[in-house]
């Protein structure tokens, strides 16, 4: 076995389930117990049971048969301990809980599997002494510094399958439909599974739309004797009108919006081209089940590699896809970034070269 410098960890996950988890977690836990002999502790839903105290240690067993189980053993939860901070009873903040836990649990290091916000928290614990691991996962594949999250290539896969089903439907009943996927702040979801799946119109958050720019190409699309359109929409595309807005108006113009975004378009094409929408909001089925082949080797790869960074006293990382291979990218620099699609992506301008419009 192996010299290592951590002894025990601890072992959390973080935000948004996403598949891949399980598969991640397996390779952290078994490559540090056959590897170093580490001693591994679960924490249960995330910051929040490292704040509350809820962990229990956990042996060989317990990552048996989960390389291909959705979700994640560990629960997971939102909790952001440095986000407003409020002391309890005992004038203790969150940070306190946390570093008296880490301390009664005897950790030598904490590996924290999420996206942006835990990976953020991951950095912002690592500059209060903490030695963190982190690893990416999010189906927005929207980390910077990594070229690919584990859990994307999952919700891509089935984002895709739902709008081959959705084709046949549309051809059916010559119709606009419109399949909302997720992508908040980033729109490769979209992207990708827009372009798989034949989307003749793609709407990102990274390029405003103009619903006379989409009206013309699917009016276009009538008259050349197409019956149907399918518009895949990020949940967090927008206007023109919005792109001008301010934070504040903008998240006031959304709340007062009735349904999601996908509702609203089909709205509005119904207006400009007197043609049937019909809307399918695919929600959380993205984040579940059985994690593709890639993203297994992918989550697999993470984990063993943060193993390997814990060994060695590397802390204060994620641990990145570069080039095809695993390597440590400092917290600080990834901590409150969000990577979008850039607009000369090739991926967009493939899209643009088979006829896919963007709404601009």
């Amino acid at each position: 076995m192996t010299h290592s410098k951590v002894k025990r960890f601890g072992i959390l996950t973080s935000g948004g389930d996403a598949p891949g988890l399980n598969t991640a977690i397996r390779g952290v836990a078994r490559a540090a117990i056959e590897q170093y002999g580490m001693e591994v502790v679960g924490i249960q839903n995330g910051y929040r049971g490292l704040i509350q105290g809820n962990a229990k240690e956990m042996n060989a067993t317990d990552f048996s048969g989960i390389l291909t189980r959705g979700g994640t053993i560990l629960g997971t939860s939102r909790e952001k301990p440095f986000k407003n901070p409020l002391p309890d009873r005992d004038g203790k903040l969150p940070i306190d809980h946390i570093k008296e836990n880490y301390a009664r649990w005897n950790l030598d290091a904490l590996v924290v599997l999420g996206g942006n916000g835990t990976n953020t928290t991951g950095s912002l614990l690592a500059k209060e002494g903490l030695n963190v691991v982190g690893l990416p996962k999010t189906i927005d594949n929207d980390l910077v510094h990594t070229d690919i999250t584990f859990g994307f290539h999952t919700a891509v896969s089935i984002a895709t399958e739902a709008i081959d089903r959705i084709h046949t439907t549309a051809h059916s009943h010559n119709r606009i439909m419109i399949m909302e996927v997720m992508g908040h702040k980033a729109g490769w979801l979209g992207l990708y599974a827009g372009v798989a799946g034949g989307g003749d119109v793609i709407l990102l958050p990274e390029i405003p739309y103009k619903i006379d720019s989409i009206a013309h190409h699917l009016k276009k699309r009538r008259d050349d004797g197409k019956e149907f359109s399918i518009v895949v929409v990020a949940e967090g595309a927008l206007s023109e009108k919005e792109a001008t807005m301010d934070k504040k108006t903008f998240k006031k113009a959304r709340q007062a919006m009735q349904n999601s975004i996908g509702y609203r378009v089909a709205r509005e094409l119904e207006l400009a081209t007197g043609l049937e929408s019909r809307v399918t909001v695919l929600g959380y089925v993205q984040r579940g089940g059985i994690p593709v082949p890639y993203d297994r080797t992918l989550a697999t790869l993470f984990g063993t590699e943060a193993v390997h960074m814990l060994a060695r006293g590397d802390f204060g990382k994620m641990v990145a896809l570069q080039n095809g291979k695993a390597v440590g990218v400092p917290l600080e620099d990834i901590a409150g970034k969000i990577k979008k699609v850039p607009l000369d992506s090739q991926m967009i301008l493939a899209g643009r070269e088979v006829g896919t419009c963007f709404g601009d």
